[in-house]
């Protein structure tokens, strides 16, 4: 791979042009261990900045942090055979420590419902110990057999996950709305994502779930991605793990139970979604550095001064809350340092030379569009603080054209066919609820459902498939 910028344009080869931006923008790296990866510096920020946002919205609702151990004991997985069955083609299992070969297997953590609810038992006694609501942040490890792709499918992968338990199934179901909700929140207005939201269908929904929410996007190469779950747990694993407790009335009773997560897989949406030819385009929101200041020229009598102003100015800059990196290296030339930092997807790059140091101004350039302004230097703080948020409104306007654009509504299944060959994207069309159907749309088109919305339209065709009568309008899709 070449040492210059993007050299594959985004609309030709997009998979060698998200690998080439992911690798040369410095945002992850391929691992010795075959099927990991390495998260780097700025892409280790985009996942700090929606942890401090995911935390924030958990720690108000009354969510705790905590942590669990990554090592869970076969007896725990094999306890809900549902469970079980969808997670052992994808466990990595532990037979050794040391020399010593273990009694038992341990499962290296592939989701923590059952280490967690062996403790809920053990933690809830009484109807005053609900609602137990706890999350917790780490790694998971999932046996991919499919070729990796950085940040989308990796062996390892970095979560959040939501376990509650509550009183009454009314409680459960609003928590998995809540969930679902405050991810469509944070995926639109912090990363600029549009989503699709609802329901999975049943063979498509969480091993162990009585349901199962989910947020898709669309990509540019017409591929759905899962953006993030929220599942209805029931009373499955309670029943399973003997989650009780004695309720006002002086009788045991099982816990109604949910589960939610996002993983570091939003970064390659982000990546995805918003990235041009020349590398990424950071949402401001997240962007590790929403400014980038570069000194023009380094050398001759007005250097001096226009480093003195330039530091002043990111001084004030980060003083407000702004992130901010002074790119005063003497060893480039500003043309060098505009196309680094235009790999490296900063929304905002400010220039500031002889000329604009006279006329006490700066120039302002926009990384999405590459619009220039000038702003006087009372003015600057103001106006990059309202083009931050208008380059965010542009990216999100941007991407739900793309979505818009990705959805084509079908009747007949020779449509169906066509759109997902030549052109992918979500297919809206009438389903009968038949798994039998869903079934062979998936193994002759490679197209599952992705989502059933929650805002039911009444199908006014027959089952796109096999023509009975419809009872969902879905979207179907190939996905990541």
């Amino acid at each position: 791979m070449s040492d210059t910028g993007v050299t594959v344009k985004k609309n030709m080869d997009f998979s060698e042009w998200y690998v080439e931006v992911v690798l040369k923008a410095e945002l992850a790296d391929y691992a010795p261990v075959k099927g990991c990866m390495i998260i780097r510096p700025d892409a280790y920020a985009v996942w700090e900045k929606i942890q401090e946002v995911v935390n924030q919205k958990i720690k108000t609702t009354g969510h705790k942090n905590a942590y669990f151990p990554m090592f869970i004991p076969e007896a725990f997985l094999t306890k809900e055979a549902e469970h079980f069955e969808g997670f052992t083609p994808e466990v990595a299992w532990i037979t050794q420590g040391g020399n010593t070969p273990l009694e038992e297997k341990l499962a290296v953590r592939p989701t923590s419902e059952t280490i967690m609810y062996s403790m809920y038992a053990k933690w809830i006694r009484s109807w005053r110990d609900l609602p137990l609501k706890i999350n917790q942040w780490c790694n998971i490890v999932r046996w991919e057999t499919k070729a990796t792709k950085l940040f989308l499918r990796t062996r390892e992968f970095l979560w959040q996950e939501g376990h509650t338990a509550h009183a009454t199934a009314k409680e459960s179901e609003e928590e998995v709305m809540w969930a679902i909700n405050m991810y469509k929140d944070i995926i639109e207005n912090v990363l600029a994502i549009p989503v699709l939201i609802g329901t999975k269908s049943e063979s498509e929904k969480f091993a162990g779930a009585l349901y199962t929410t989910a947020l898709e996007s669309i990509m540019p190469d017409g591929k759905a991605l899962q953006m993030g779950t929220s599942h209805n747990l029931g009373q499955h694993f309670a029943k399973v793990f003997d989650v009780k407790y004695i309720g006002e009335d002086k009788e045991d009773h099982h816990v109604w139970q949910t589960s939610w997560g996002i993983t570091t897989r939003l970064i390659g949406a982000m990546i995805m979604i918003h990235g041009d030819d020349k590398g990424l385009i950071m949402p401001p929101k997240v962007a590790p550095n929403q400014i980038v200041i570069v000194p023009i020229p380094f050398k001759g009598h007005d250097a001096e001064a226009i480093a003195t102003k330039t530091k002043e100015i990111a001084t004030t800059l980060k003083d407000n809350g702004l992130r901010v990196v002074l790119d005063d290296r003497q060893e480039y030339t500003p043309g060098w340092k505009f196309n680094q930092w235009e790999l490296k997807g900063v929304p905002v790059r400010i220039e500031l030379g002889p000329r604009d140091l006279q006329n006490k101004q700066v120039v302002i350039v926009r990384r999405d569009t590459g619009q220039k302004t000038m702003a006087k230097e009372t003015d600057i703080l103001a106006t990059v603080e309202n083009l931050l948020q208008d380059i965010h409104d542009n990216l999100l306007l941007k991407a739900r054209t793309i979505l818009q654009d990705k959805i084509t509504e079908v009747t007949s299944y020779d449509a169906f066919k066509q759109i997902i060959e030549d052109k992918g994207g979500f297919i809206k069309a009438s389903w009968c609820g038949n798994i039998a159907c869903e079934a062979k749309i998936k193994e002759e088109t490679g197209a599952t459902i992705r989502v059933i919305p929650f805002k039911k339209e009444i199908p006014q065709n027959g089952c796109i498939y096999c023509g009975e009568k419809g009872k969902d309008i879905v979207y179907f899709a190939r996905s990541y």
